[in-house]
């Protein structure tokens, strides 16, 4: 976590990661959204906009649309790791992540920032 907004983020440890997972993620909708971006390597908002369509035959689709640049469309297979997340989370058709009680028809990205912030504080 940056310090007041600045320097450089740190780098988690394996055991700071698994601590983040098991401890400070709390709904399977946060772990299978940091899941997705730690092991995909994609940035928080380009998962907010997945659809559940986009997850299928063992792979994720990043649509051109919403990827940093919109250069091309990128497909990537799910780990086993991730797997395992994901399976733990079963959203309704539409927005992989929708969001809360009808206000936003997805998950924002403050929200998520909020939602990762409150995880760390759980954690120490």
């Amino acid at each position: 976590m940056k310090v007041q907004g600045n320097g450089q983020g740190k780098i988690l440890t394996p055991e700071e990661l698994r601590l983040l997972f098991t401890d400070g993620l709390i709904t399977p909708r946060d772990r299978a959204l940091f899941g997705i971006c730690l092991f995909t390597g994609c940035r928080v908002s380009e998962a907010l906009a997945l659809q559940t369509t986009d997850m299928k035959s063992g792979t994720i689709t990043f649509r051109k649309s919403t990827t940093k640049g919109k250069l091309k469309t990128r497909v990537v297979d799910i780990q086993s790791g991730l797997a395992d997340i994901l399976a733990e989370y079963q959203p309704s058709p539409g927005p992989l992540f929708p969001g809360l009680r009808g206000v936003t028809e997805r998950l924002t990205r403050f929200t998520a920032d909020k939602v990762l912030r409150d995880a760390c504080k759980r954690i120490g």
